[in-house]
C-alpha cells in the first residue's frame, strides 16, 4: 500500500521548515518568514515535481529550479538540504565564511542553486534564455524560476514574460511567492499589481492561483502546468502567509527580515514540532 502523497508532501515541508530555523538560529536573523511561508510549495517541487539526481547536481536532464529573490536563499538550502542535494552535516555552516550556503544564493558555491540572486527581476530573464537553449538541443527539462511579488515591480519580468510568451515556451514554470510584504511596506501599497491573473493572462501565459500554504492545491498546481497542453509558458500565483507554522511569527505586523532571540528560536521550533507531531503521532522524524 502506497504512502498517501499529502502525507509525505507534509512532512518533507516540516522538515524544511524546520532546517530553515534551525540555520536562522545560527545567525540569530534572517529571512525566515519567507521561508516558512514557502515550505509547502517547495516540498511539492522537490519531493514531487522536479527532476533531479541528487548525487549529480549538474545532471543534463535535470529540470532548472531558478532562486530569481536571491534573499530566500534559506528556504533553497532547507528544501536542497530535504532533498538530500546538500548534506545536513553543513547546515550549521549558514552564513559562515567559507560555508557553501552563504546568506544570498549564489550558484559558484552551492549545489543545486542555478543562479546567484542579488538584483531582483533577473531569474525569468535567465528563465527564457535557459528554456530556449534546451528547446535547441531538444532537452525535455523544464525550467522553473522562483520569484517574490516584489519583482513584479521590475519592468524586466513583464519583458521576459511578453518574450516567454512570444517563443512558446511551454518548458518555463513561473512560480510567484505573493505574502504582500516588502521591505519598505506591503506589496500592492509599493505598485499595485492586481488583477494579477488576469495581467499574465493577458500577456499569453496558462495561469493558475491557489493557496500557496494548501498542499493539495500546491499539488494539484504543479501537475497542471507540467500537463498543460499548449505551447504557452506557464505561472503558478501562490497566496502565501508569511511565518507559516510558527503563530507568533505568523502574527508580525513586518516580518521581511528579523531578529529573533534565542529563546524565540527555541519557541519556534517547538511549535512547530509540536504541530507537526500532534498529526502525526506515529511518525519519526
Amino acid at each position: 500500500m502506497q504512502d498517501n502523497p499529502i502525507t509525505s508532501l507534509k512532512s518533507a515541508a516540516y522538515r524544511i521548515r524546520r532546517y530553515a530555523l534551525q540555520m536562522g538560529a545560527v545567525q540569530g536573523q534572517g529571512y525566515i518568514g519567507q521561508a516558512l511561508g514557502m515550505a509547502d510549495i517547495l516540498a511539492v517541487a522537490y519531493r514531487h515535481a522536479l527532476n533531479y539526481r541528487a548525487a549529480d547536481p549538474k545532471w543534463e536532464g535535470r529540470d532548472r529550479f531558478l532562486l530569481s529573490h536571491g534573499h530566500y536563499a534559506i528556504a533553497l538550502y532547507a528544501a536542497l538540504l530535504e532533498a538530500g542535494i546538500v548534506p545536513e552535516a553543513e547546515l550549521d555552516s549558514y552564513g559562515s565564511d567559507d560555508s557553501r550556503l552563504p546568506m544570498s544564493g549564489m550558484a559558484t558555491y552551492t549545489p543545486g542553486m542555478e543562479m546567484s540572486g542579488g538584483s531582483l527581476g533577473q531569474g525569468l530573464i535567465i528563465a527564457v534564455g535557459m528554456a530556449l537553449g534546451l528547446r535547441q538541443k531538444n532537452n525535455k527539462a523544464f525550467v522553473y524560476n522562483s520569484m517574490s511579488d516584489g519583482e513584479l515591480d521590475e519592468g524586466s519580468t513583464w519583458e521576459a514574460a511578453l518574450s516567454a510568451s512570444h517563443f512558446g515556451l511551454g518548458n518555463i514554470i513561473n512560480l510567484i511567492d505573493i505574502n504582500n510584504q516588502q521591505a519598505d511596506g506591503p506589496s500592492g501599497k509599493m505598485l499595485g499589481f492586481e488583477p494579477l491573473a488576469d495581467k499574465w493572462t493577458a500577456f499569453g501565459w496558462f495561469v493558475q492561483r491557489v493557496d500557496g500554504n494548501d498542499l493539495p492545491a500546491v499539488l494539484q498546481a504543479f501537475d497542471a502546468a507540467r500537463k498543460h497542453p499548449d505551447p504557452q509558458p506557464r505561472a503558478i500565483l501562490f497566496d502565501t502567509l508569511m511565518g507559516k507554522g510558527v503563530p507568533f511569527l505568523e502574527r508580525r505586523e513586518k516580518n521581511h527580515f528579523i531578529s529573533v532571540d534565542a529563546a524565540e528560536w527555541e519557541q519556534a521550533i517547538h511549535f512547530l514540532d509540536n504541530d507537526y507531531f500532534g498529526d502525526s503521532a506515529n511518525e519519526q522524524r
